[in-house]
């Protein structure tokens, strides 16, 4: 790969963890769902940069690994679903892979915060996420992947980032059953 090629690579994996990096709610759209009578949740994303805690990652490397702590509050009760993601450059745009959370890290309060050190061949690619791929269109990356995680259950996820919001559908079916999601995308502003 030419110095330009992996140049080309790393800025387009930048434009994209630059939209979905930082800290977002739904306050807004939590607010008129909830004055017109809908139960939906009050959700949060903190998205975090953390190669600076993966030790001996290859120099080649041109992934970034994500934080993800996505908090969800419906009926008083919040709920945590921390993640571990990969950003990588594909020739039809931008791969998103989840990996375990980290051996000895907690599962319920993993964060950026509390993330230890850990050694980049200690990290495990999960088996049941498929890698979703985004793709620019004018400024805003839209992509997602559809799940098999286990004979019965499939995990749906579309998503768009733009300089405005991040649109996230995220949805469980267990026999064709949905059993976690809602009919519209949370629309995640930055705060």
């Amino acid at each position: 790969m030419s110095a330009l090629q992996r140049k080309e690579i790393i800025m387009k994996i930048e434009k994209f963890v630059k939209l979905m990096t930082g800290h977002f709610d739904n306050k807004e759209q939590f607010t008129e769902m909830k004055e017109a009578g809908k139960i939906f949740p009050f959700a949060q994303h903190i998205n975090t940069v953390c190669n600076d805690k993966i030790k001996n990652i290859p120099e080649d490397f041109n992934g970034v690994f994500v934080v993800e702590e996505s908090y969800y509050e419906t009926d008083g009760k919040r709920h945590a679903s921390p993640h571990l993601f990969l950003i990588t450059d594909s020739n039809a745009g931008v791969i998103l892979s989840s990996y375990e959370i980290p051996a000895g890290e907690d599962k319920n309060t993993f964060s950026y915060n509390s993330m230890k050190s850990v050694d980049y061949s200690e990290l495990k690619k999960s088996e049941k996420f498929t890698p979703a791929l985004y793709k620019e269109n004018n400024g805003s990356w839209e992509g997602g992947s559809v799940s098999q995680f286990t004979p019965v259950m499939i995990f749906r996820l579309w998503e768009r980032f733009s300089e405005a919001c991040l649109e996230v559908s995220e949805s469980m079916e267990v026999n064709g059953k949905r059993t976690f999601g809602y009919d519209v995308p949370i629309i995640y502003k930055r705060v």
